[in-house]
């Protein structure tokens, strides 16, 4: 729905507000049927560890990366899909399918990355084998990139990833499925491109990875601001107040304190 909502904006054209899509759209079947996401069970009484914290401003700064299972008829069978995002645009700057997590086709992932996107300053995962693996930790290393985990059993230090996977599995056409690796990886090579340059990404407002990455949502921004008050204009009976376009935050991260929040790139533009 978001997507259908913003590419209409995109386009110039605003027929109503993105919650009343959202109230239309609840009343068509079958629209709010999705997966159950799996949750862990269970306490532990370890030693707590130290929240990883990390910031980006911009794009090519900090990257997330994690592994999910790709479902295939077979009992205890799945197909890994690696995939490596930038948390400030959402891009993915890589990503590959395999028969298993293997440290050395990690690294592979993440040199192929860094020779299409550049270096960052820090690299975040869970905390599973292929993350800690001795093989990525030295090639991080070498080349001054700082490494986190997410400490265990704790949901949200590493939000961006799990965020990737969810729309990649939500997809109307996500088979569900894979019978062989193949297909895994047709559907993947479909997805990325999809979801880096049409995607209307909901945590950053509603724009595409590419077009943060890039910084051309602004010109796109300028045309909704255009459109939003144009339809205000017309219908100031619908709004309680003068409609504001969002735009994408201005800083990023994992675990930041929201009192050091700064200003958004929204009260920027509109300060501007």
């Amino acid at each position: 729905m978001d997507h259908s909502f913003a590419s209409a904006w995109d386009d110039g054209v605003m027929l109503a507000s993105r919650r009343s899509w959202w109230r239309i759209a609840a009343d068509i079947e079958d629209q709010s049927a999705r997966p159950v996401a799996p949750t862990r069970r269970g306490s532990s009484s370890r030693t707590a560890r130290e929240a990883p914290v990390l910031e980006a401003t911009g794009p090519g700064q900090v990257w997330s990366w994690d592994i999910t299972d790709l479902r295939t008829p077979w009992r205890g069978v799945a197909f890994k899909a690696y995939s490596i995002i930038d948390i400030f645009s959402r891009k993915l700057v890589g990503c590959r399918v395999e028969e298993r997590e293997v440290d050395d086709l990690a690294v592979e992932m993440f040199e192929d990355a860094f020779g299409q996107h550049g270096i960052p300053d820090a690299v975040h995962a869970d905390s599973g084998p292929a993350m800690r693996s001795g093989v990525l930790k030295d090639l991080l290393h070498n080349l001054g990139v700082a490494q986190t985990h997410n400490r265990p059993r704790v949901s949200n230090d590493n939000p961006f990833s799990e965020s990737e996977f969810r729309t990649m599995k939500y997809r109307p056409n996500y088979p569900g499925v894979f019978a062989t690796i193949d297909e895994a990886r047709a559907y993947v090579d479909w997805y990325v491109p999809w979801y880096n340059q049409n995607h209307k990404h909901s945590g950053i407002a509603l724009f595409s990875p590419d077009e943060v990455h890039d910084g051309t949502w602004r010109h796109a921004w300028a045309r909704r601001e255009q459109t939003q008050q144009a339809y205000y204009e017309k219908h100031p009976e619908r709004f309680r107040r003068q409609p504001r376009t969002p735009a994408p935050s201005e800083v990023v991260g994992i675990n930041l304190p929201k009192a050091e929040e700064p200003q958004t790139e929204l009260e920027r533009l509109h300060a501007a």
